[in-house]
């Protein structure tokens, strides 16, 4: 008789997957004809702006870009990069060792790991965050270290309050700035003072800016925008958010020579790089990044202003984000995050994310995704006010 398999050690250290449940029941009402308003996805709801499109329709036609891609990516996109990156934040990279164009920002924040972390290091991970951070951090063999996102702070860590024995070991830190799910913001300062912690104990800053373009009243800055931080940094952004892309997987890395090389290093032993057309239809999106982009921030401004106006009004207590297009909703009455985010569903037919499931930090708070229209917000809004909460 077999013997029954037996997943890797490293699967086994993950933690649960806490969506699981509310996924069940998200499709167990939808299979039921219910009228389901879905806030628990960060998945833009508007189509890829029609020149992107057009733009993959003319290139998919090449037939020279129907075999395998480069694995640095087409010399075109790393260029159409680096002037965005020039015009944006002001920072000159050199296009041929300082970009790698990846197969989402996803990908690369997972591979990068591989390319730092050795086993028994230490790898200091945000909490609540993006599970990826831990998860990949964990498959190199390496530990995590839990940074607690202060409230008081604007959800930042407390970078004082970590152990000197920590960064003994530590080799890597992950930063998430705009914050997902939190929707907190950083400054200038904020990553001079990280640049500094990495130099003083030999760490390297992996800033995952995939919501850098949704912000709202004050353009969110780069890593990179602090002198010297590329030896030590790598940043990762991402056009899904930016020009609702996110099916198309494309992304990229910009960063010092060395941690690029290496990044690269693991992506080619790994992957093949992503479809040249697909390349070609980003070079085309970060070329009229000034045209497509600002209606994308507009509309989520709206949402946001019509979706918190309505909580307010209802009785419930929602600061405002300042950039993202979540909603970081605090727990009434101390309800679990969890057990809050069934009621919704069952009760009201709206499907939020708990909190629990970003990090064990996180269950005083829910998080909701402005990517519906805003009628249906305001609807969702009219139906949890008539919860007996």
């Amino acid at each position: 008789m077999p013997m029954p398999f037996v997943k890797a050690e490293r699967l086994q250290k993950l933690p649960p997957y806490l969506f699981a449940e509310i996924d069940k029941k998200k499709k167990a009402a939808l299979a039921a004809g219910r009228d389901v308003i879905n806030l628990g996805v960060g998945d833009p709801d508007r189509p890829t702006p029609s020149a992107i499109i057009r733009s993959l329709q003319h290139h998919v036609e090449n037939p020279a870009f129907h075999q395998y891609a480069l694995d640095q990516g087409s010399p075109e996109l790393r260029q159409s990069i680096a002037s965005f990156c020039k015009a944006r934040y002001g920072i000159d990279l050199d296009p041929n060792s300082e970009i790698l164009p990846l197969i989402g920002s996803k990908e690369g924040i997972a591979h990068f790991p591989l390319a730092v972390l050795n086993p028994g290091e230490i790898s200091l991970a945000p909490d609540p965050c993006y599970p990826v951070y831990r998860s990949s951090s964990l498959f190199t063999g390496a530990d995590v270290y839990t940074m607690p996102l202060e409230p008081s702070l604007g959800f930042r860590p407390d970078l004082e309050a970590i152990p000197n024995d920590v960064f003994t070991r530590a080799r890597l830190m992950f930063l998430n700035y705009p914050n997902n799910p939190t929707g907190g913001t950083v400054d200038l300062p904020f990553f001079q003072e990280v640049v500094d912690l990495a130099r003083a104990h030999n760490l390297v800053i992996a800033q995952d800016a995939a919501y850098n373009e949704i912000y709202f009243d004050r353009p969110a800055p780069s890593l990179l925008q602090i002198e010297g931080a590329r030896d030590v940094s790598i940043e990762f952004h991402s056009l899904s958010k930016t020009f609702n892309m996110t099916g198309w997987r494309v992304g990229f890395a910009i960063g010092g020579a060395p941690l690029i090389a290496a990044l690269g290093q693991v992506k080619a032993n790994t992957d093949s790089g992503i479809f040249t057309a697909i390349q070609f239809a980003a070079k085309t999106a970060l070329d009229q990044y000034a045209t497509l982009t600002p209606p994308i921030r507009a509309l989520y401004k709206e949402r946001r202003d019509a979706f918190l106006a309505g909580m307010r009004r209802i009785g419930w207590e929602v600061p405002t984000p300042e950039a993202t297009f979540y909603v970081w909703i605090p727990c009434p009455k101390n309800y679990p995050s969890t057990e809050l985010c069934s009621r919704l569903l069952d009760e009201a037919d709206v499907v939020t994310t708990p909190g629990l499931g970003f990090g064990r930090t996180a269950d005083g708070y829910i998080r909701a995704a402005m990517t519906v229209e805003t009628p249906r917000l305001i609807e969702a809004v009219e139906r949890i006010g008539k919860l007996a909460l």
